[in-house]
């Protein structure tokens, strides 16, 4: 199951930014994953929550927002939803020379994070004996 690649590798990448940002927990994460990526999105969640587990994203929200496969043909210009199983070839003039524009995705749309408190100075206690 490669979810559990991908899920590993987001909260790898999610972590380290959080962190170097000084957050302390991570709310959500927004994920895009085209139709033709290869994705489960359930299979994804659930692998999702594991990662999590122990880090600075344990209990955040995983969204997955999935992004429809459309394809253009060069000769007639017709743009259509690719579909699945995918249609690559043109419905209007049947040329297969379909360019894929969009349906591949899989990336890191969005990120919140709580931040720490604002670090103050530690000061020493002023010493009553002189």
């Amino acid at each position: 199951m490669h979810e559990m690649s991908i899920a590993m590798a987001v909260v790898g990448q999610v972590e380290e930014a959080a962190r170097a940002d000084g957050a302390v927990a991570v709310t959500s994460v927004r994920l895009q994953v085209g139709e033709l990526a290869g994705v489960v999105p359930d299979a994804l969640t659930f692998c999702f929550e594991l990662a999590c587990a122990g880090t600075v994203l344990e209990g955040a929200e995983l969204v997955v927002d999935s992004v429809r496969a459309r394809a253009r043909c060069e000769p007639c210009s017709d743009e259509w939803a690719v579909g699945m199983p995918p249609q690559l070839c043109c419905p209007v003039c049947g040329e297969a020379t379909a360019e894929l524009l969009s349906g591949r995705e899989l990336r890191i749309a969005d990120v919140h994070w709580d931040e720490g408190p604002a670090q103050r100075p530690i000061r020493e206690p002023i010493s009553e004996e002189r």
